[in-house]
C-alpha cells in the first residue's frame, strides 16, 4: 500500500520532502467541472495546505494526463504564514500528491495509483481534507458526500443467495456485470391457479424486484406451458380445443398476478409458439449419441450422462418414472424420459423429422431458456417439487445440447401446505388463488405468503390470513392517517431546496430500517424477518409523530416533526415497493376494499355493524355496560373490530376473537367428560 507521504504542498519544493510536484492536464479540470484559468489563479494564490493523506485521482486518470500539459511551478508560503482559514484548499484544486520517491512525470505517478487500485471517487476522498473551506459549501458538499457514500453502499451490498446446486448460500455474481438473466417455471394451464402457484410467483416477484432494486437490469422468463398431457386430458373432457383451454387459463392466471402485483416478465413465452426451437434442441441431443427414437417417440438415455443427479443428489433407480407419464418398456432405461411424443388420436400435434407429435414436458424449458436467455444465464427457479425430475432432466438436456450449458444459481420455493400435505391439484386438497381473494384482499394474501421464507414450508391457515389482513389494514391506514395530516400542511412544508432535518428519533428509526432492509433481503430475501422489528418501529414513530402534530408547539419544532413524517414514510413506501406491497390505488380505496372483504367472512353487509354501534351508544347513555361489551365481542368474534373514540364509534378489521364456551376455566381448557362406568 501507498503510505502518507510527509507533505504535500502546491508548489515546487517541500521543505521536508525534494519531490517536483507538476500540474494537472487541462483535460482531467474540465472532467472535474472547473476551468484550468480558474484554477491556475487560484494555486498562484500560494495558499499553503498540508494534509495527511495521499490524494489520489485513480485509474482514469492515467489516460488523461499526458505529461506535455503542467501548470506553472509557485512557490509556497513559509510555514505558518498566511491567515489560519488558508491552512486547506477545497479538493477540486488538489489533483498533485508527493510521492516517497521522486517521479518523472504525472503519467508514472497515475499509474502507480492505478496498480494500487485507489479509488478514483474524488468527492469520498478529499472531502475530509478541507473543512475550513467557505462556510456556505459546506452543506451543499455534506449532500453530495451523503449521496456519494449512499451510492456506494449500495454497490457494495453482498447479496447472498441459496444455491440448491451447491446447498450453500453463496454470493451473488451475475455473469455479466450489471445485468441479470433468470428463468422461472410457470404454471401448466389448464384450471385456475393454487395457492402454491401463487407462492412461486410471488417468491421470485420479489427476487426480481430486489434485483432492479440493487440496479440491475433484469431479463425474467416465465414460460406456460400449454402442450401437456393434462391439458389434453380436461380438453377432451370438456370437449374444447387444448391450445384455447390452456390459453383461456393462461389469461386467468395473468390476472391472478396482476391482483397479487406480481410484474409482468420480461418474456412469457408459450411451448406452442416454440415448435421450432424445441425440435432443434432435440435434433442436437440426438446428432451427439444422447438421444434415441423408437417408432416415432425421442427419448433421452440417463446412462449417457455421467452427472444426472447432481442437482439433486438423487440416483437414477430413484427417478420417479411413472408419476407424470406411463413406463414405456420400450426404453432403454426406465429413467429415461421422452424428449417428443408419437401423435396419438385426439391430442395437437406437429410435424418433425421423426414423425408427427409433441413435446414431451422437460424438453420445453432447457428450448426456451435457451432462446431467450442463452445456455449461460444466471438464475433458474421454481418449486421445490420440480428440483427432480424436471430441473434434472432439464440440466441433462441442455449440457447435452451444449457442453458449456451452465446454470449459476438454482432457486427453489417451499411447498404450501395443507394440514401439513404438501397443497396440488392431483391430491385435491387445494385452495384457489380466486378461492382466497373472494374473501381476503389480494394483498392480504401477498402478505401472508411473503411472510415466511420462501424456501420453508407455509402452511395454509384462516387464522395466518386474517392476521395478515389485520396487519395490511394497520399498515395503510397509518399511512393514510399520515398523508391526511400532511395534506392539511402543504404550506408548511418547506420546498427550498435546503437539507431536511429530522428529530433525533426519526434519523435513527430511517437509519435501522434502511440497514435491516437491506442486511434481511440481501441474505436470500429473509422477507419475514423484515415485516417486524425496524418496519413495525417505524410506523409507531409515524403514529407518535401524528399525535405531537396535534399537540401546540413552536414553529420550529412543528416543521422539524412534518419532515420527519415525510422521510419516515418516504423509507416505509419504498420498503412497501420492493415487497410488493405498494398498492396501485389509494390507501383509502384499499382500506374500503379490506372492510368489505371482513364484512363478506363475518355475513355481514356495513348496515349491520351501524346499526349495531347506534343500539350500543343507547345502551352505553343507559349505563348497561355489560351489554355494550357483549355487543362489542359479538362483532368481534366475527372480526369487526368497534372503537371508542371520544363520543364516535366506528369500526375496523380484526383477527376473529372465538368467544369462550360458558362454564370454562380461566386457564381455557375445556374440562374432561366425567368418567362412565
Amino acid at each position: 500500500m501507498l503510505r502518507p507521504p510527509p507533505s504535500v504542498v502546491c508548489g515546487r519544493h517541500c521543505s521536508h520532502h525534494s519531490t517536483p510536484l507538476h500540474s494537472v492536464n487541462q483535460t482531467l479540470l474540465l472532467v472535474l467541472g472547473f476551468q484550468p484559468s480558474m484554477v491556475c489563479s487560484e494555486v498562484s494564490k500560494s495558499l499553503r495546505f498540508s494534509l495527511g493523506c495521499r490524494l489520489a485521482v485513480g485509474a482514469a486518470v492515467e489516460s488523461l494526463l499526458p505529461s506535455s500539459m503542467f501548470f506553472p511551478h509557485v512557490k509556497p508560503r513559509r510555514q505558518g504564514s498566511g491567515n489560519p482559514s488558508h491552512g486547506r484548499v477545497p479538493w477540486c484544486w488538489v489533483v498533485l500528491a508527493s510521492l516517497d520517491e521522486p517521479r518523472d512525470n504525472l503519467d508514472e505517478w497515475a499509474k502507480l495509483v492505478a496498480e494500487e487500485g485507489i479509488s478514483a471517487n474524488l468527492g469520498s476522498l478529499f472531502l475530509p481534507f478541507y473543512q475550513s473551506m467557505d462556510p456556505s459549501k459546506q452543506e451543499t458538499n455534506k449532500c453530495k458526500s451523503s449521496k456519494t457514500s449512499a451510492k456506494k453502499d449500495t454497490q457494495e451490498v453482498q447479496f447472498v443467495v441459496y444455491n440448491t446446486m451447491t446447498q450453500q448460500k453463496e454470493v451473488f455474481k451475475p455473469k455479466i456485470p450489471g445485468k441479470v438473466f433468470m428463468y422461472v417455471c410457470g404454471v401448466t394451464a389448464y384450471d385456475f391457479s393454487h395457492l402454491g402457484h401463487a407462492r412461486a410467483a410471488v417468491s421470485f416477484d420479489v427476487l426480481y424486484r430486489y434485483l432492479q432494486h440493487l440496479g440491475y437490469e433484469v431479463t425474467y422468463v416465465r414460460n406456460f406451458t400449454d402442450v401437456d398431457d393434462k391439458i389434453i386430458r380436461r380438453a377432451n373432457e370438456t370437449g374444447e380445443d387444448p391450445i384455447s383451454l390452456s390459453d383461456r387459463f393462461c389469461k386467468e392466471y395473468n390476472v391472478d398476478m396482476s391482483d397479487l402485483q406480481c410484474l409482468s416478465p420480461t418474456h412469457e413465452p408459450r411451448v406452442s409458439a416454440h415448435i421450432e426451437q424445441i425440435k432443434d434442441m432435440i435434433t442436437q441431443i440426438i446428432n451427439k449419441d444422447f438421444g434415441y427414437v423408437v417408432d416415432g417417440d425421442v427419448f433421452f438415455a440417463v446412462d449417457k450422462f455421467p452427472n444426472y443427479g447432481k442437482l439433486s443428489g438423487q440416483k437414477l433407480e430413484n427417478n420417479r418414472a411413472g408419476e407424470r407419464v406411463a413406463v414405456d418398456s420400450r426404453k432403454r432405461n426406465p429413467s429415461d424420459f421422452a424428449l417428443w411424443k408419437a401423435v396419438k388420436p385426439g391430442e395437437p400435434s406437429w410435424d418433425s423429422p421423426w414423425g408427427p407429435g409433441r413435446p414431451g414436458w422437460h424438453i420445453e424449458c432447457s428450448a426456451m431458456s435457451a432462446h431467450y436467455l442463452s445456455f449461460k444465464f444466471d438464475i433458474h427457479g421454481g418449486g421445490l417439487d420440480l428440483i427432480f425430475p424436471h430441473h434434472e432432466n432439464e440440466i441433462a438436456q441442455s449440457c447435452a445440447a451444449c457442453e458449456e450449458s451452465d446454470v449459476s444459481y438454482w432457486m427453489h420455493n417451499g411447498h404450501v401446505t395443507n394440514n401439513n400435505e404438501k397443497m396440488s391439484k392431483s391430491l385435491g386438497n387445494f385452495f384457489t388463488i380466486r378461492q382466497i381473494t373472494e374473501r381476503y384482499h389480494p394483498l392480504a394474501l401477498r402478505y401472508f405468503l411473503i411472510n415466511a421464507h420462501y424456501r420453508s414450508p407455509l402452511n395454509y391457515s384462516v387464522v395466518q390470513l386474517e392476521g395478515a389482513s389485520e396487519a395490511i389494514f394497520y399498515i395503510y391506514q397509518t399511512l393514510q392517517d399520515c398523508e391526511d395530516s400532511l395534506s392539511q400542511l402543504q404550506e408548511e412544508i418547506p420546498n427550498d431546496g435546503k437539507p431536511v432535518r429530522t428529530t433525533p428519533d426519526a434519523k435513527e428509526c430511517i437509519s435501522k430500517l434502511r440497514n435491516e432492509f437491506q442486511a434481511k433481503m440481501s441474505d436470500d430475501l429473509s422477507t419475514s424477518l423484515i415485516l417486524t422489528g425496524a418496519f413495525l418501529d417505524a410506523l409507531k414513530l409515524v403514529n407518535n409523530l401524528l399525535t405531537m402534530l396535534k399537540k401546540k408547539q413552536q414553529k420550529q419544532q412543528k416543521l422539524l416533526v412534518i419532515q420527519s413524517l415525510v422521510e419516515v414514510k418516504k423509507e416505509v413506501t419504498k420498503v412497501l415497493d420492493v415487497l410488493g406491497l405498494q398498492p396501485p390505488c389509494s390507501y383509502n380505496e384499499v382500506l374500503l376494499q379490506l372492510k368489505e372483504k371482513a364484512l363478506t367472512r363475518a355475513g355481514l353487509v356495513e348496515d349491520d355493524v351501524i346499526r349495531v354501534i347506534h343500539e350500543r351508544t343507547e345502551v352505553r347513555k343507559n349505563k348497561d355496560f355489560l351489554r355494550s361489551d357483549q355487543m362489542r365481542a359479538e362483532l368481534q368474534a366475527k372480526g369487526i373490530a368497534l372503537m371508542d373514540v371520544g363520543t364516535e364509534t366506528i369500526w375496523r378489521p380484526c383477527v376473529p376473537v372465538q368467544q369462550e364456551p360458558e362454564g370454562v376455566p380461566s386457564g381455557g381448557q375445556i374440562p374432561p367428560e366425567p368418567k362412565t362406568a
